[in-house]
């Protein structure tokens, strides 16, 4: 398994470098607008969301970095020593998060972690629950997670810069009212689907699901770690002809091999599906949402 801690070489790296620099944060950047730093990309594309000119983001995790995997060092901590606010998902998704908070030594900063208050999934296997913790940390994927998670980030954001909390108020309504819609319209779409199970190369889905009762099954666990066993894969095979499946979906950062393996051996496609954990063409988060939703639907009425 992987290890996602931080070595005690780096926090002390990061805590003599960001020590000895003085604090350059405050409520405002140079610019003008709130400095937030984000730890990844659909943390950072919520924020945008709800900060729309008023902010300033920067992401932590570099592009093509699976976050699951990151371990920073202390040039990229250098963003949440300068910043107001600190954006992170929480869940397990970024075990490095509470100890890069106390290594930047930000009186001032305001950590918000954009899960507080979900309704939770758990783990269920034993050595990811050692490794990684006792919950899934996918809940950006969920309409109504990501609902939640823009409503702790306009909190956030309305205590560091009170003057112009309601600017950040009414972002965040504008866009839950969106991703209700949203979720509205592709929670009627599912209900009549001819089938509700799909095939994804990561269990990233399982609160995407929920919103609209689906089923996945996976290539590799949450944490998109290990390769599965030729028993696993050939139970993989029976469960794909039994369900019927005709699209294997593989992740933007993750290695689809398993995947075509799995869809040349029952003769089905392969479609790549975003985990929004990384920057891709330019894309928003809700045009990733719109085209994730699209193609799930699709491969469920094949």
């Amino acid at each position: 398994m992987k290890k996602n801690h931080l070595s005690a070489g780096s926090i002390l790296c990061m805590l003599f470098l960001l020590s000895t620099a003085a604090y350059a944060g405050g409520q405002k950047d140079e610019s003008g607008k709130l400095s937030v730093a984000a730890s990844f990309d659909a943390m950072a594309e919520l924020t945008k969301a709800v900060g729309g000119d008023k902010v300033n983001v920067r992401t932590i995790t570099p592009a093509g970095v699976e976050p699951h995997e990151f371990e920073p060092k202390a040039r990229d901590m250098t963003a949440i020593s300068e910043a107001s606010v600190f954006v992170y998902n929480g869940l397990g998704m970024e075990a490095w998060a509470d100890k890069a908070i106390a290594a930047a030594s930000n009186s001032k900063l305001i950590a918000v972690k954009a899960s507080e208050g979900a309704k939770v999934i758990s783990n269920t296997d034993p050595e990811e629950i050692e490794e990684h913790g006792q919950y899934d940390p996918h809940l950006w994927l969920s309409l109504s997670g990501a609902a939640l998670e823009v409503k702790n980030i306009a909190s956030a954001l309305a205590l560091a810069d009170a003057a112009n909390a309601r600017y950040y108020e009414e972002n965040a309504a504008a866009y839950i009212e969106t991703l209700d819609d949203l979720r509205a319209e592709y929670a009627g779409k599912f209900a009549a689907s001819k089938r509700k199970s799909f095939v994804t190369g990561h269990a990233a889905f399982a609160y995407f699901c929920r919103d609209f009762g689906l089923e996945q099954n996976s290539v590799e666990d949450v944490f998109a770690e290990g390769e599965p066993s030729a028993k696993q894969l050939a139970e993989l095979v029976d469960y794909c002809r039994e369900k019927n499946i005709k699209t294997i979906f593989a992740e933007d950062m993750v290695s689809p091999a398993v995947s075509k393996t799995l869809a040349d051996e029952i003769g089905a496609a392969v479609e790549t599906i975003a985990t929004i954990e990384g920057p891709e063409d330019g894309k928003t988060y809700l045009e990733r949402q719109k085209e994730n939703l699209e193609k799930i639907y699709k491969a469920l009425n094949q």
